[in-house]
């Protein structure tokens, strides 16, 4: 499958329909849930989340007398926010997804990215978008984050007009709600906007080390021995390949909502020559590449230059450090279940 080809356009319909965890998350659970016993805030998280959820209810069928009088409903009860904040690798999302999943079957229930967010927003302009959300109970919106001052005012305004309407919303990220935006952009201008969306939500914090690395050192990538073995063991009609220089070219033609149709029917996907990436504006669209492919569930695996050296030491210690160490802690778990595999 050559992804150089492909040029996915933009599918309302696909997005709006396709609005629940990726393949990654799709059986996930509370009881699957492992918390870390070292951490406490961990299994409280847990707890709390699932009394969120389970307390979410159907809009309810009574009426009041004046509904009768005037065929009015009962305004919904406010939405309330629960933002489960916290270092990559602790399990947010898989918490995210489990709260998505026992509660999609009883209410109107949808889950993306924020990044998918801000894209449906301004795709359809802000009253389509709001129009097309009226009908949710519960959003969850999994890695939240404010990186510049355009989708700051919309998140304000998206969810100041549906939570007062009954739109409840669960959200994780890697920044305290308080401090979203810092470092990105002239935050003290939006600070009003930004505590308006901190004020909506319940904070969780959750502590504690990167699961994935729990006992053992991070991967690095394959050699071309190992690529080989690896590569001689995919099916050819679902297998995409090619070097790190030709994914370049591919995302910076093709926008990071639209990843997942770019990915559309790929099990397995081999990303040769690995090099450093002396652009930040490359090195964010590689990590939004790696949140899709991780999210998907597919079968990836890396070869070329070592994972330290592919995020310039100033980008790791920056504003968006946190991204950068999720992405190389993914990548260290995609190729550790890239070596079982071979």
């Amino acid at each position: 499958m050559d992804l150089t080809t492909r040029h996915p356009e933009l599918d309302l319909d696909h997005l709006h329909g396709g609005l629940t965890p990726g393949q990654r998350f799709q059986n996930v659970s509370f009881a699957s849930y492992l918390p870390n016993a070292e951490y406490p805030s961990q299994a409280e998280a847990q707890g709390t989340l699932g009394q969120f959820v389970a307390s979410l209810e159907a809009p309810a069928v009574a009426v009041s007398p004046l509904k009768k009088l005037f065929g009015r409903k009962l305004a919904a009860p406010e939405g309330r926010g629960i933002y489960l904040d916290g270092g990559f690798g602790v399990g947010k999302t898989h918490l995210l997804a489990s709260a998505y999943h026992a509660a999609s079957t009883t209410i109107p229930s949808a889950f993306m990215s924020f990044q998918d967010l801000m894209y449906l927003i301004g795709a359809l302009g802000m009253t389509r978008a709001l129009d097309a959300m009226r009908g949710l109970q519960l959003l969850c919106i999994d890695e939240f984050e404010l990186d510049d001052p355009g989708n700051t005012h919309m998140a304000n305004t998206f969810l100041g007009d549906l939570m007062p309407l009954g739109l409840n919303v669960i959200a994780t990220s890697n920044t305290e709600p308080g401090r979203l935006g810092e470092g990105r952009f002239n935050s003290r201008d939006f600070e009003r906007q930004i505590q308006a969306i901190a004020g909506r939500f319940q904070n969780l914090r959750l502590d504690g080390p990167d699961y994935r690395q729990r006992g053992s050192t991070p991967e690095q990538p394959l050699s071309a021995e190992e690529y080989a073995v690896w590569r001689g063991r995919q099916a050819p009609e679902t297998l995409a390949e090619l070097a790190y220089p030709q994914l370049q070219g591919v995302l910076l033609s093709v926008h990071p909502a639209r990843f997942g149709r770019l990915l559309s029917g790929v099990e397995a996907l081999g990303l040769r020559e690995l090099v450093p990436m002396p652009s930040q504006n490359d090195a964010l669209r590689f990590v939004h590449f790696v949140d899709k492919v991780y999210d998907l569930g597919g079968q990836p695996a890396f070869s070329g230059a070592p994972l330290e050296t592919l995020f310039d030491e100033t980008y790791r210690h920056g504003a968006f450090a946190k991204k950068y160490a999720r992405c190389l802690s993914r990548v260290s778990e995609l190729l550790r279940e890239a070596r079982a595999a071979s």
